[in-house]
Formats: structure tokens, C-alpha cells, sequence
């Protein structure tokens, strides 16, 4: 059985990471964050859309507030409306993840892909689990993708999440 302290630790976790690589692309030119680098969505703003489209399409779900965008729209061309934008929904994630009760994490979940098409069920931690590792996934992305322009990620590491250290 699954409780909240999991995605609460993981909806801080996202902010921190989030804040952390996007001041790191903050300092990188427009023309280079848009620079098609060879990777599965092609650019770091490729990515960092995807990223932010990743969640928000969960979060619709998971709100029951359907996210329309299709995967793969760019949703927000300006860089700074893409960060406030992300940022906005890292807040509505950690409060979202406050409220997550074990018996709804562990009722089935109904919804469709985006990728497929296809309707499953699944238990809902499976999928707010999913959610996780999708971004951790294609922030691994972006870290190579900035490291091979010179750019240190720094520690990404969970056990140094700074609210974790605090404890200390």
C-alpha cells in the first residue's frame, strides 16, 4: 500500500531539479536552447516543453481537468512564460501531492494514451508513480544534453534534496 510521503518527497524533488536546470538554461542563448541537438525531442526546449506537457497531461487526469494539448505542441514559445508556466504547475503538483490519500493511490485508475490511444486501468500509484519517473527520465535528458554544452548540472541526486537535509 502506498501513502503520500512517497509524492510529496518527489513533488519537492521536481521543484528543486526544475529550479536548478532552469537557471542553469536560463544563461544559455534563445537560438542555442533551441538548437535541435540530436535528442528525442530534439532541443533543451523541446525538452523542457515535453517535460512540462508530461505533467500537465497527468495532472489533468489525476484532477480530472482534461490537459488538450497534443504531445509534442510546443506550449509556450517565450522561455520565461515556459519557466513561470513551470514552475506554476511544480506549486500545483506539491500541493496536489498533500492531499493524495492511500485509498485513492490505491483504487484503479481509468484513463487513456496519448501515445497509443488505448483505455487501460491501472492502480492510481502506478500511474502518479509514472508521472516521477517520466520527469526524472527526461531531466536525465536535459542534464546530458547540458553537459555536453558545457553546462554543470550539478548534484541530481535525491538525498541531497535540500528539505531532506534540513532533518540533519
Amino acid at each position: 500500500m502506498r501513502d503520500r510521503t512517497y509524492y510529496e518527497t518527489m513533488a519537492e524533488y521536481n521543484f528543486w531539479m526544475n529550479q536548478k536546470l532552469y537557471a542553469i538554461c536560463a544563461e544559455i542563448p534563445d537560438e542555442k536552447r533551441r538548437e535541435d541537438l540530436g535528442a528525442f525531442f530534439k532541443s533543451i526546449h523541446g525538452t523542457l516543453n515535453h517535460l512540462l506537457f508530461g505533467d500537465r497531461a497527468w495532472m489533468g487526469r489525476f484532477i480530472e481537468k482534461p490537459f488538450t494539448a497534443k504531445i509534442g505542441q510546443e506550449l509556450y514559445i517565450d522561455f520565461n512564460e515556459l519557466r513561470q508556466q513551470r514552475e506554476l504547475t511544480d506549486r500545483q503538483i506539491i500541493e496536489w501531492s498533500k492531499s493524495l490519500s492511500a485509498e485513492w493511490l490505491n483504487q484503479p485508475f481509468k484513463y487513456t494514451s496519448g501515445v497509443d490511444g488505448k483505455t487501460r486501468i491501472l492502480p492510481a500509484w502506478v500511474l502518479v508513480t509514472h508521472m516521477f519517473n517520466h520527469q526524472t527520465h527526461h531531466r536525465g535528458q536535459l542534464t546530458t544534453l547540458l553537459s555536453q554544452l558545457g553546462y554543470d548540472p550539478g548534484i541530481t541526486d535525491l538525498p541531497f534534496l535540500p528539505c531532506l537535509n534540513a532533518i540533519n
